[in-house]
């Protein structure tokens, strides 16, 4: 079997071709989901596009039952370094099932690591989205330099941070994150520090946490909010072939 290498620089030895995939990522499995449907055998609970998926579920991304993948038996395990813990990784692989392991913290590692991932793993072509949205994000930012804040929970409020992928697409769109110095990627603030640097716009996303109309703009009762889809702000995958022209859509007024 030929041997690869991910995104940490871990060696699998892959079966060609790869026949049977658990992703334990909601975007990557959108994507495989997208290109390589014939492969997907589980994903996680919180896989939620396509909305027709028929995969068996294999729980959470922190919590991901083991004992069920190893009984599905993959070729191979798609992770990612942020959203998985690395004791499940190496429990799966003690196991003697491969894992995949993505980093992506800016658009260019997630067309990189995407890229890898379809064309290494799993020996295949380069997916025509993937093109259409590394072509996409490829332009200067067009909306007005806003300085903006991205809450991502509540009590306690954490807001996106340095060195993330949602804070290198804030910055493509245009506009300033307002903790983009800080030394933490998702900072833990408080809500009269968010209102004392008066941000000009706050982005109020429907995951990790649900904000919605009635649980969230009423804490910024002095500035702007806009409600938007956390698939178009956190998600790599085919959202990301619209994605730019839905947010800047809806924040270019």
């Amino acid at each position: 079997m030929p041997t690869v290498t991910d995104d940490l620089g871990a060696e699998l030895e892959l079966p060609r071709p790869v026949a049977r995939a658990v992703s334990l990522v909601p975007s990557l499995t959108e994507a495989i989901a997208a290109s390589r449907p014939e492969l997907l055998v589980g994903a996680t609970d919180w896989c939620s596009q396509p909305p027709e998926l028929a995969v068996a579920r294999v729980r959470g991304t922190k919590n991901p039952d083991l004992g069920r993948i190893v009984e599905l038996a993959p070729d191979l395990v798609v992770c990612n370094q942020e959203e998985n813990r690395e004791l499940d990784v190496r429990r799966l692989r003690a196991a003697g099932v491969p894992v995949w392991v993505t980093r992506i913290e800016t658009l260019a590692e997630a067309f990189r690591s995407l890229e890898r991932l379809f064309v290494r793993a799993l020996a295949g072509e380069r997916p025509d989205w993937l093109t259409a949205a590394e072509a996409s994000w490829s332009q200067p930012g067009r909306l007005p330099p806003l300085l903006t804040v991205v809450p991502i929970w509540r009590d306690p409020w954490m807001v996106v941070g340095a060195r993330t992928f949602t804070g290198d697409l804030l910055a493509r769109l245009g506009v300033r994150n307002a903790f983009a110095n800080s030394p933490d990627r998702y900072p833990k603030v408080q809500l009269a520090e968010i209102r004392q640097l008066r941000p000009e716009l706050v982005l109020l996303p429907d995951e990790p946490y649900e904000f919605n109309a009635g649980d969230g703009p009423e804490a910024f009762p002095d500035e702007r909010t806009e409600l938007v889809s956390g698939r178009l702000l956190t998600w790599y995958g085919p959202s990301l072939a619209t994605a730019r022209t839905e947010l800047e859509a809806q924040l270019h007024r």
